[in-house]
């Protein structure tokens, strides 16, 4: 007879291993199982109507979320290697980024030809739900040097997140690193916007200007010149992806106010608008 201890022996794989199948004797689920949360991540979406665009939707929201994610943390990674005058370290960070953006931009094709009528279907169900309450897309924006206190009220009441945010908003953006690291390079980053209150945007500055035509006027092998080059392909990757979200509303509902009582369309004509390292742009100008 088996012992109790024979019994109480995991099931064996009923399978026959052929020469050069996996091997599938696990004592749990399986390791990739236990690394990714594969599992946990499809139990997340659950659709509250029967429309079928709305799987479509949360889906894809989820995916962005984790896009923003990964872009939020290259970003942090890159503007430690700043801080550290490490730019060869910086600039790897801001490839693996830009890689991330690309594919975040790609995310919107499931959503970009929604009709009203199929957004119509779902859309009651999302109450005030809006996706500038994203906290972890703030995140992003902030890094840009985008500031805004105003936004991150929507999280007021939500303690460990709210903590967060202004965490993010007191601290150095991207940018603000990029032009530390240059100034500490010996170029004319001004004084006044090495010092300036970190919780209010970006604004335009000359000074830095002339210190991005300096970079872009000097040998075309310079690793600042390679900085510049990856800074203004992810502002306008970034641009693209304001773009693209616009045309997907203006798709998908036209004018209407938006959910969470944003002004739809017009919020995101007016954030479209707003310049993504502004310097790198205008100093070609005078190159």
């Amino acid at each position: 007879m088996p012992t109790a201890t024979a019994t109480a022996t995991a099931p064996q794989c009923p399978y026959a291993a052929q020469e050069g199948d996996p091997d599938l004797r696990y004592a749990g689920p399986p390791p990739y199982e236990a690394y990714i949360h594969a599992s946990l991540l499809g139990s997340l979406q659950k659709p509250l109507s029967d429309a079928p665009g709305e799987m479509s939707f949360i889906v894809t929201t989820q995916v962005m979320e984790l896009w923003f994610t990964l872009i939020a943390h290259e970003w942090r990674t890159a503007r430690q290697a700043l801080d550290e005058d490490r730019l060869p370290a910086a600039l790897d960070a801001l490839r693996r980024s830009l890689d991330a953006h690309r594919a975040l931009n790609e995310a919107w094709r499931p959503l970009a030809r929604m009709t009203p009528a199929q957004f119509n279907g779902f859309r009651a169900v999302l109450g005030t739900a809006s996706g500038f309450q994203s906290a972890t897309y703030r995140h992003l924006e902030f890094l840009l040097g985008d500031k805004s206190r105003s936004l991150i009220q929507a999280h007021r009441n939500h303690p460990e997140v709210y903590r967060e945010l202004e965490n993010a908003l007191a601290e150095p953006s991207l940018y603000d690193a990029v032009l530390a690291h240059l100034h500490r390079r010996g170029l004319p980053v001004p004084a006044a916007v090495l010092g300036r209150d970190l919780t209010e945007p970006y604004p335009f500055d000359e000074g830095v200007e002339e210190a991005w035509r300096q970079v872009y006027a000097g040998p075309q092998d310079d690793p600042l010149v390679a900085l510049g080059e990856l800074l203004t392909d992810l502002a306008e990757s970034v641009q693209r992806w304001r773009g693209d979200h616009l045309f997907a509303t203006r798709r998908a509902m036209g004018a209407k106010t938006g959910s969470g009582g944003s002004p739809g369309v017009a919020w995101l004509e007016k954030r479209t608008q707003r310049p993504v390292f502004p310097e790198i742009w205008s100093a070609r100008s005078h190159v």
